[in-house]
């Protein structure tokens, strides 16, 4: 089987669309198990100590964001692997 006969453009093409859907699946799961367990915990901690509730409600919401900014991260890596990427050249050459 000749290699050099296969397109490759549309197999990298291919490769890269896949692993940025993998990648979204599970950059985007993941953070909202996470953000699921936090907002449990958060609310159990409340209905424990009810006067606490606001210093309970401010640390929540902080996790949160943070929890949030990862998915956010990778869907912007996602979208780099789409859209710009850096190996295209590396591996297409030119």
């Amino acid at each position: 089987m000749d290699l050099s006969a296969l397109p490759w453009d549309n197999i990298f093409i291919i490769i890269t669309v896949l692993v940025a859907g993998m990648g979204i699946v599970f950059g985007i799961s993941i953070p909202a198990i996470g953000q699921a367990i936090v907002a449990m915990s958060g609310l159990k901690a409340i209905s424990r100590q009810p006067e606490a509730g606001d210093r309970i409600n401010s640390i929540v919401l902080l996790s949160l964001a943070m929890l949030e900014s990862l998915a956010i991260y990778v869907l912007a890596v996602v979208l780099i692997l789409v859209f710009a990427n850096p190996m295209r050249t590396f591996i297409l050459g030119g």
